[in-house]
């Protein structure tokens, strides 16, 4: 089965772990091309129902208040919704010249819909605004979280960056020859682990045995060590 048909089964928009579609969008800072423009780098893709909102405000605030962060994670904020790209002006000028606050990411005007509609970002009970939706995409334009939030409910920013992080400690683990590891919950402040990982659960005896040995378990199951500078 064809991974085309997988997404048009379900709904007509991509999962996680599928390739993030191809697509030439007007923004703010002019035609960019998405993956194909943010090759190498992570992005985080978001919608917002609409221009000049209460909630949709404080969420680009606290976007632009926390871009350095993304940054330092080679990671790009894109913003979407289906207003004209001169709403997305005026309103990032507002912004800047009321709030003291500059918008350094490009916001996408799919006032056409074709992006939103393609990414499952409109609610056919909602009108058609877009919910607030995000996408987080690594760095070979995978797709490796998808989040809803309804329009009344603004987004903890600081948990976007938490999943940024975690995926890419995930990942550099593997890449550097650690092994896989998994992130426990509310990382990097669990009640269970603290700041540590989840080792990758043992498949045989003899690596359960060695697992035991080699790292801190509550059990052969759930082994967990710190991340190795």
């Amino acid at each position: 089965m064809s991974k085309e048909k997988t997404q048009e089964e379900s709904n007509g928009f991509p999962l996680i772990g599928d390739k993030f579609p191809e697509m030439e969008v007007n923004t703010t800072h002019g035609t960019i091309n998405v993956p194909g423009d943010y090759e190498g780098k992570w992005f985080v893709l978001f919608s917002h129902p609409g221009d000049f909102t209460p909630v949709c405000t404080t969420e680009f605030v606290s976007f632009a208040n926390r871009y350095d962060q993304f940054q330092e994670m080679n990671t790009e904020l894109i913003g979407l919704s289906i207003d004209q790209v001169f709403s997305h002006l005026k309103w990032v000028e507002w912004i800047e010249e009321e709030l003291d606050t500059e918008i350094p990411f490009p916001v996408i005007a799919d006032n056409t819909g074709i992006v939103a509609k393609e990414l499952g970002m409109i609610h056919p009970g909602k009108g058609s605004n877009t919910v607030r939706a995000v996408f987080v995409v690594d760095d070979k334009g995978i797709i490796r979280t998808i989040l809803y939030y309804p329009q009344e409910l603004g987004r903890n920013m600081d948990e976007i960056l938490r999943i940024v992080k975690a995926a890419q400690t995930s990942d550099s683990s593997a890449a550097g020859g650690q092994g896989h590891v998994a992130i426990p919950a509310d990382w990097p402040n669990n009640e269970l682990l603290g700041d540590d990982v989840i080792v990758e659960p043992a498949s045989t005896e003899e690596q359960a045995e060695e697992n035991m040995e080699n790292y801190e378990c509550y059990d052969w199951w759930l082994c967990h060590r710190k991340l190795e500078e």
